[in-house]
C-alpha cells in the first residue's frame, strides 16, 4: 500500500510540474546581442553613452560606461532602464507626462522622467528593459531601440 501511495504521489508530483509556465528571460548571449548593437549605433552617432540592461524586476544585468560618458550616466542609465522594464513602457512616457503637468510622476516608485528607456517586451511580457545616457534623451532612445530590435530579430 505504501508503495502504491508512493507511485501515486509521484505521478501527481510529475502531472503538476508538466504544468508549471514556462517564461522567456535575458540570458548572456541576450545582453551580448543588445550590447553590441547599442555600442555600435552610439559609434555610428558618434555618442558617448552609459548602457544599462535589467531584467523584469529592475535587477542590474549589464552596465558599461563609455570612456567619454559623464558619471552621472551610470545613475541616469540605471533609473531608466529600472522605470522601463517595472512600468512596462518607455521612460519617455514619464516624461510626457511631467511635460504636459502631471507633477504626481515625480512621487511615483521608481519614476524617473527622462527619455531613454524602453523596456523589452516578448510574446505580450516584459522580460526587462534597456537604457543609455549621455547623448540628447531622444538619441539615447533611439539607441536602446536599436539593441532590443537587434534582440528581437534573432
Amino acid at each position: 500500500m505504501a508503495r502504491l501511495t508512493i507511485l501515486l504521489l509521484t505521478f501527481l508530483v510529475a502531472a503538476v510540474a508538466a504544468d508549471l509556465p514556462t517564461r522567456k528571460y535575458l540570458n548572456l548571449a541576450a545582453l551580448k546581442t543588445m550590447a553590441a548593437a547599442a555600442e555600435a549605433e552610439a559609434q555610428k552617432r558618434n555618442v558617448q553613452v552609459t548602457i544599462c540592461i535589467v531584467d523584469e524586476s529592475g535587477n542590474l544585468l549589464f552596465l558599461q560606461k563609455a570612456d567619454g560618458a559623464g558619471l552621472n550616466t551610470i545613475q541616469f542609465a540605471q533609473k531608466k532602464a529600472r522605470y522601463a522594464a517595472l512600468y512596462g513602457r518607455p521612460s519617455k512616457a514619464a516624461a510626457d507626462q511631467l511635460k504636459n503637468g502631471n507633477m504626481a510622476v515625480l512621487v511615483f516608485p521608481d519614476s524617473f522622467p527622462n527619455q531613454g528607456g524602453v523596456p523589452i517586451q516578448v510574446d505580450g511580457q516584459t522580460i526587462g528593459a534597456i537604457a543609455c545616457s549621455g547623448a540628447a534623451s531622444e538619441v539615447d532612445e533611439a539607441i536602446s531601440l536599436t539593441a532590443v530590435e537587434a534582440l528581437l530579430k534573432k
